[in-house]
Formats: structure tokens, sequence, C-alpha cells
């Protein structure tokens, strides 16, 4: 028993990119994920699936958030695990929401950022019937804009890593702020609380997970036993929250049979010890943020910020000694290119079939997940030719998609993720031009021509283009 309660809190952050062929709807074989089909199928039998039918209900148990596209995809392909995930949530409620396309926030305009936070919340809300209080930053990555939008949009938390706190004080206080590094100890036994600097009444509570438990579970696959050692050490004898994030398919996928051991830490072996594994939520009002906070541009999975999904900036996973990212940085300058092009269209074309372009992008989402059909939706929102307004919209939707965080994750400009980013870009612009329009393709290609892929073979970006995506458009 300890001298003190122990609370521990494990964040499972269960997702995958959108794989779909952008043109039928439908999931191409991924060869890497032999005898799989795609990695989805692979790592649901690997993971997904374990973690629901095991010995326990681990959905029951973790914090966790399931990324709305692959909600979308287990609804469609595997209805009992995605039934299980949501009966999870119904007999605990520990379920959190997700930015809907997984792109890095900080690097969207604010439109988008609105419209991932919008759709992620009313996508919650459809498949776990209740309002999220929480929402997962894609790769945690945060600025002070990202959780002002939070913040106004109605959410009550999110998750971070110590390092992305910049700044505490006391609650209340006057004090000049200290900087978290430079602090005795940045709280992490409560929570500690933001506050919008334009509307003191909106605020947000920071839940900052234990860098070493979190790094432990992604990398050491520890035991039961260890796990909740861990908590309880880290505790120390004052108790307090003890949260650690990583991952869902660390339990599983990355290391087998890991989604057992995490069962029993927060079953048998946390009463054992005496350890409570309470919901997020509940932490919030037991015990209050006596520390507020400011938090730095950066996310979970790069040391140099958001630099990853822009920049050769030395953090990558896989590839080969002497590859480089330089890729990165002219990649994203192409769809920031036709992002913009597009934004011209929807403001000079939506006012003609749409009552309210961006709004109705927002509310879009409805049609997307089922909510309702197309139908009523442009009794609602549509003024012109319906067929003309669905083609603006699913230009966008396809827009928000070509932003997905895993296109610049990895380790070539050639990988399947970043081909895929690229697929949603075309298909974009196929939509733009079935409207009448010109899409930008040469000034897009010029840019991209600037990436180079790691591999010779492959090339430019011009070249992938041609080889990789455009010749599987159907």
């Amino acid at each position: 028993m300890t001298d003190a309660p122990v609370s521990l809190v494990i964040h499972g952050h269960f997702y995958q990119p959108p794989r779909e062929d952008p043109w039928t709807g439908e999931v191409p074989v991924e060869e890497s994920a032999a005898p799989f089909h795609d990695w989805n199928e692979r790592i649901t039998d690997e993971c997904y699936r374990p973690n629901v039918f095991g010995p326990v209900n681990t959905f029951e148990l973790l914090s966790f958030n399931v990324g709305p596209t692959l909600l979308s995809w287990l609804e469609s392909h595997h209805p009992d695990v995605y039934d299980g995930i949501r009966a999870a949530d119904r007999a605990t409620g520990r379920a959190i929401a997700q930015g809907y396309g997984h792109a890095i926030l900080p690097l969207c305009n604010e439109r988008d950022l609105r419209t991932h936070v919008r759709w992620g919340v009313a996508d919650f809300e459809h498949r776990f019937g209740r309002r999220p209080e929480g929402m997962w930053l894609p790769e945690t990555a945060v600025n002070e804009a990202v959780l002002e939008v939070l913040a106004e949009e109605g959410l009550r938390f999110t998750i971070l890593a110590p390092h992305q706190i910049a700044e505490i004080r006391p609650r209340g206080s006057e004090h000049a702020w200290t900087e978290a590094g430079l602090a005795e100890r940045t709280p992490t036994d409560r929570p500690l609380r933001w506050r919008h600097t334009g509307h003191d009444h909106l605020e947000l509570d920071l839940v900052v997970y234990d860098g070493s438990m979190a790094h432990s579970l992604a990398f050491g696959a520890p035991t039961a036993g260890a796990i909740v050692d861990a908590a309880v050490g880290q505790a120390g004898e004052g108790g307090g929250l003890v949260c650690a994030a990583t991952d869902g398919e660390t339990f599983g996928h990355h290391h087998r049979g890991a989604e057992r051991e995490v069962g029993e830490a927060l079953t048998g072996e946390a009463q054992r010890r005496g350890v409570q594994v309470p919901r997020l939520v509940d932490l919030l009002d037991e015990r209050p943020a006596t520390h507020e906070a400011r938090v730095r541009v950066s996310a979970w999975s790069c040391s140099h910020g958001v630099d990853r999904w822009w920049s050769h900036c030395g953090c990558r996973t896989g590839g080969e000694q002497g590859w480089d990212q330089t890729w990165r940085e002219p990649l994203r300058n192409a769809l920031d290119l036709l992002r913009e092009w597009g934004v011209e269209v929807v403001d000079r074309r939506g006012p003609a079939v749409l009552h309210d372009a961006w709004a109705a992008r927002d509310a879009y989402v409805d049609v997307l997940i089922g909510r309702r059909s197309y139908d009523d939706f442009a009794d609602e929102h549509v003024l012109g030719d319906p067929h003309h307004a669905r083609l603006l919209l699913e230009a966008q939707r396809h827009a928000l998609l070509m932003y997905t965080s895993c296109g610049w994750f990895f380790n070539d400009l050639g990988g399947l993720e970043t081909v895929q980013i690229l697929r949603y870009a075309a298909r974009a612009m196929d939509l733009y031009a079935e409207l009448g329009e010109s899409p930008p393709l040469d000034a897009l290609l010029d840019v991209l021509a600037r990436a180079r892929s790691n591999d010779p073979d492959l090339g430019d970006g011009r070249q992938i283009w041609k080889t990789r995506v455009i010749r599987t458009r159907q």
C-alpha cells in the first residue's frame, strides 16, 4: 500500500491514417503489411481486436482516443471491434476526441484548424453519443492559437508532454512566470491551468504526462508489476496523479502481449498496491490545478518544435544512413499553394451554391459520418446546384486530408504515407476540374520537383507524381 493515494492514468492514442484510394474509397493492397491485405487489417489483428476481446477490454481501463479515420474504417470492416470500443466508453466514459484529420494543428491556417476541431467533436458525438470533454491533439502538436480554439469550441482539457510546458506560476498570482525547465519541479501530480489571453473566462486544463513512464511503455515493454512500481515510485509519498501517454498500438502491435500486461497492471496489480485507476475527467474536479501554464510550439515526437512536418530537422523514423528529409519543405509548400488556390475558388464560387460556404464545410462532416443525408444537408445549406456544391465540399475534404501528418513523419518522399497525401491533392484537383476550374498543376509540380527522394530510382516529386500518384488514378 502507498502512503497516499496514487492515481494512475495510461492514455492510449489509437490511430491510423486514412488509407482509402481517393478515387475508389477502397484501401489498396499494401505489400509491406503482408501477409495481411493492408496495415489496418494487420494492426487490427495484432492490437485492436486483442485489446477489445482479451482477458479484459482494456478500453474500459485506459484513457483513450481513437482517430476518426480509424473508427470509420473499423465500423465498415470490423464492426465487432468498433462496437466493443464504443461499449467500453458507454460503461466507463473514458474516451476523448481527436482533431479530425491528424493534421499538425499549429501549421494549419485558422480556418482549417477550427474545422479539424469541429469535425473531431462532431465525429465523437456521433460515435460515442455524448459531448467530448477532452481532445487529443495530433502528435500533441500545440501552440497558444491551438489552445485558444479548443477553449472557444468548448473543450475542457488536453494532454501534453512535459517539454511542451514553457512557463508556470501559481494560479491567481501576479508573480512573474517561471520558465518550466528552470522550475524546481513542473507539477504533474495534478493538471495545469491554461487561460485564454483574449477571454479570461475561457480556460483549459493541461494534463502533463510523465515522460519516463511513457518512454518505458513505448520502448521497454514493462510487465504489469513494473508499470505499477513505476507509478508508485514516481508519485512518492505525496501520491497524486501519474499519467503516461503512448500510441495505443504499443499494446499488441509494437509489443506482442503488452495489452495483457497493461490490463493486469490496471486491474489486479493496481488493486493489490492500492493504486487508483480513475477517469481523467474526474481528476480535474478532484485535484484542481494549483498552477497556470503557457505552452511552447512543440509536439511529442519532434525535439525541434513542429519542424518534423515541414523541414529536415533530423527527426525521422526508418531510412538508411545518410538519408535526409529536405523534401519536406517543398512538399508542404506545394500543398500550401493548392490550398490557397482552393480558398480563392471557394470564396469565388461558394456564394452561388451555398448560403455560407465555410460554415457549410464545417457542417459537411455530418454527411461524411452518416449523421444526416446529403439531401437533408442541402436543404439547409445549398442555394444553387447541389451537385456543384458537393463537388466544392468534396474538394475541400480532400484538401484537408492532404495535410495528414504521416506524410511528413517518416523518412522519404516516396513512402506509402507521403504518396497517399499527394493522392488526396490529386483528387482535390480532379474535383475542382469537374467544376470547370483550372487547377494549378504545373505550378504545383514545379514546387514538387524541388523535393527529391533518397532513392535515386524514384527521382523527384514530379516523377513520383507521375509514377505513383497519377498512375493509380481510377
